[in-house]
């Protein structure tokens, strides 16, 4: 952690807060009195060891300030009614203390409405009111625990006019490890100057089944490759003095049939699929990047509440991978347990479960004493130990003493955040994540990029053209400056050509989703507005139609019964198609959609997803070759829900077509095969790949093979490739994956520049579950195959396990 603090800066920042001044000053050179004995405890003496400052403290706290610190206050607009503190606190439960506040004047608030206010905007205000309330705990509770101010983060600091990312599963396409990092600095950069000292990033879940709502918010479906993203995030975070939080933990993302809202239980999961796939990644990003926090999940497992279950808030968080920081649970985790779960009879027998478990701290959209109280009860009645107790509380203090919050709890330069948190200061960043989240699907015979100056009359038509609503989530800033496709477009023709735009038809008709199931004909003005389009399109060099998902079609309680374009946005790209003129297809979507008629017919097609601010800039560049699209697919594509599940990896035979011949070879009955694989992108360039090079080729199960390939590009303009490293296990105790994903890396290369790409696979890439369910590396042989997609191997070399 980052601890290089001013401290006259921040003396002099604490001093001139004068709302609640404490008539006897507390603040010394080197520790703060906060207690207020007049003498340095052990606690207050930033020399000790954080374990000796804990204890100390556990010492002196109550049961009313350590019950205080399992719990949650929302801030403003959720359950707080206050933006400042005021002379009522002292009668509220956090009059003595707790653990933490969320979304305290973020600008956004329920329901998805912005409430941005004095204390937003100018940033500069809201780190000066983040350090007013925490001079009120500081100050005026009797140990001055200070807070743990959080907030989202996924697309972006969740604050009024913060720096946008893309969406997560823009992020996974971008396959940059480099440029995940950078992003996640910026969200930590933002939020410390902002006053948040925690933010719940990044999300791990792997999304298994497409019709899933919020595979938007994920990196994709690979364990391997959501690890590698997240482990950047969550030091790029944590390198600028920030906790991050991991969510949700665990088997959050493969609700039965894919549904959500209400449902978000009962996963049919295996055991050792769970670990393999869904456990993966939390493990790894917990043991390479040490988060300070995991939020647990309201699903079950297996017939288990996971925020009531010692298994895995105990025994694998911390027992097995040594996570050191706070469990926080998902909101109305704790209550689902009795009003969902039924593993509790009451709502205070649900509390008794979560703790003994290993929940440290409750979440919900109500008082925190709905859960502090309760909890006092049950440490009177005995039946949660004070040891317990002291335990689930001592992790909590554990990250505060960590992120520095007991030496220096307040923002040392609050004016600082009026230049940190300024878009226009990474807007360079913004428009380059942008770019390289596009993905190439379809390019035939060269259609793309676009020549300007032999294209002068251009339709952009498509419900998604013009809005830019899609960029913006609940997860991510608010009040930020979005460049629609359609502007974007506009503004790279600039003189050179005429844009025209029609809207032809809304994202959804007025009966979907029923429309998916039962097909409706168009009205009156639906058939007028496609014929509006096709009228423009006619007198068109091109058409770019810019169809997808909106909002309000997916995302968090929305999963979909279909992965079709909603509404009737495929009737107007065949109709536009029908004119003869050439189409582009510009998605912009968040889960992959089932478009097999535009992969057959249309000439071009674009992947953008819900990309962020600078997305109508970055796909303008694309279209018209300024930039070269390398962003690579982090999830499958399937041609039909008939085929779900079907995700890579996937165990041998899985994924195989039915014989029309031979033995058992009974006739085609199903449509086979991915629409797009796991990893795939175009480009307009080639790329080659050479030289392979495994060392050594026999090794012992502890030892490490290093591995090489070269790569040049062939083609004759610059361009991004992924190198991607596949593993296979060609024999082994029990069934492993046919193969899977060990390692990539994002190249740039100018025309006939080649490099080497050098990786190192670590036993724990080889290793397997066995029978026992141990993580073992298995004596054998082993393939490793080198391509640009999960279906297009290049080079293939062995080595041998000893």
């Amino acid at each position: 952690m980052n601890k290089k603090y001013n401290y006259v800066t921040l003396l002099f920042t604490a001093l001139a807060i004068t709302t609640f001044a404490q008539s006897k000053n507390i603040y010394y050179h080197g520790w703060n009195d906060l207690n207020k004995n007049g003498k340095k405890d052990i606690y207050e003496d930033q020399s000790q060891p954080v374990d000796k400052r804990i204890a100390n403290l556990l010492s002196q706290m109550t049961l009313e300030e350590k019950t205080c610190q399992t719990a949650t206050l929302y801030g403003y607009g959720r359950v707080l009614r206050d933006k400042q503190p005021t002379p009522e606190w002292k009668n509220e439960i956090w009059k003595d203390g707790i653990a933490n506040i969320d979304e305290q004047l973020n600008g956004v608030a329920a329901h998805s409405t912005f409430i941005s206010n004095e204390f937003t905007y100018p940033h500069s205000k809201h780190a000066e009111a983040i350090n007013v309330i925490q001079k009120w705990f500081v100050e005026q509770t009797r140990l001055g625990i200070p807070v743990d101010f959080t907030t989202e983060g996924i697309h972006g600091l969740t604050h009024d006019r913060a720096t946008p990312l893309p969406s997560p599963i823009a992020i996974g396409s971008t396959w940059n490890k480099n440029l995940v990092y950078e992003a996640g600095k910026i969200v930590g950069r933002e939020a410390r100057a902002l006053g948040y000292t925690n933010v719940y990033a990044p999300i791990l879940d792997p999304s298994r089944d497409p019709r899933w709502g919020r595979v938007v918010e994920t990196y994709g479906e690979n364990p391997f490759h959501i690890a590698e993203l997240g482990i950047q995030m969550t030091k790029g975070i944590q390198d600028q003095g920030v906790a991050a939080t991991l969510k949700h933990f665990a088997v959050y993302s493969v609700p039965k049939g894919g549904r959500d809202g209400n449902a978000r239980t009962d996963p049919h999961v295996a055991p050792r699929e769970m670990h393999q796939l869904y456990l993966y990644p939390f493990k790894k990003v917990i043991q390479e990047a040490h988060p300070m926090g995991i939020m647990s999940s309201y699903n079950d497992w297996d017939g288990v509440p996971v925020s009531g279950s010692k298994y895995f808030l105990t025994q694998l968080l911390r027992e097995q991978y040594g996570f050191m920081g706070y469990v926080v649970s998902d909101s109305e985790a704790v209550e689902f347990l009795y009003t969902k779960h039924h593993v509790a009879d009451t709502y205070k027998e649900a509390v008794r479960q979560v703790i003994e478990a290993g929940l440290n701290v409750r979440t919900h959209f109500t008082p925190p004493q709905d859960f502090i109280l309760p909890l006092r009860e049950l440490v009177k009645e005995g039946k949660v130990s004070k040891k317990t107790l002291d335990s689930r509380v001592a992790d909590v203090l554990r990250v505060k003493f960590q992120l520095g919050l007991f030496d220096h709890p307040y923002v040392a330069d609050t004016k600082a955040a009026d230049n940190v948190t300024d878009p226009a200061q990474t807007k360079d960043f913004v428009l380059d994540m942008a770019r390289q989240s596009i993905v190439l699907l379809k390019n035939n015979n060269n259609f793309l990029p676009l020549d300007i100056t032999k294209t002068k009359k251009i339709l952009v038509t498509g419900p998604l053209a013009a809005p830019t609503r899609h960029l913006v989530s609940r997860y991510g800033p608010s009040h930020v400056s979005n460049v629609s496709v359609l502007e974007g477009i506009k503004q790279y023709a600039g003189s050179q050509a005429t844009v025209n735009y029609i809207k032809g038809c809304e994202v959804a008709d007025a009966t979907w989703p029923e429309s998916e199931i039962i097909a409706t004909p168009l009205t009156a003005a639906e058939q007028a507005g496609i014929d509006s389009a096709v009228t423009a399109a006619k007198y068109s060099d091109v058409v770019i139609a810019v169809l997808g998902e909106d909002a309000f079609t997916v995302g968090e309680s929305m999963s979909r019964t279909g992965l079709e374009l909603p509404g009737r946005q495929q009737k107007l790209l065949e109709a536009l198609q029908a004119t003869g003129k050439p189409v582009l297809l510009v998605l912009a979507n968040g889960q992959p959609l089932t478009i097999n008629w535009a992969n057959k017919y249309v000439n071009g097609i674009i992947e953008t997803w819900f990309s962020n601010s600078m997305a109508g800039k970055a796909l303008a560049e694309v279209i018209f070759g300024d930039y070269n699209p390398g962003g690579k697919l982090p999830i499958t594509f399937p041609k039909t829900t008939g085929q779900i599940e079907f995700n890579f990896p996937f165990k041998p035979g899985s994924h195989a077509g039915q014989a029309s011949n031979g033995p058992n070879g009974s006739g085609n009955t199903s449509v086979n095969g991915a629409l797009y694989p796991f990893g795939f992108g175009l480009s307009y360039t080639t790329f080659a790949f050479s030289n392979l090079k495994v060392n050594p080729e026999v090794q012992n199960n502890q030892g490490n093979i290093q591995v090489s390939v070269e790569i040049k590009n062939t083609g004759k303009v610059a361009g991004d490739e992924v190198v991607q490293l596949y593993l296979k296990d060609e024999y082994s105790s029990v069934t492993t994956y046919e193969f899977d994903l060990r390692g990539f890396e994002r190249v740039t290369l100018k025309p006939d520049e080649s490099k080497i790409v050098n990786f190192t696979l670590h036993p724990d890439d080889l290793s397997l579950l066995d029978i026992n369910m141990n993580y073992v590396v298995e004596p054998g042989t082993f393939k490793v195959m080198i391509g640009n997609s999960s279906e297009s191997i290049k080079l293939e070399k062995q080595f041998t396990i000893k």
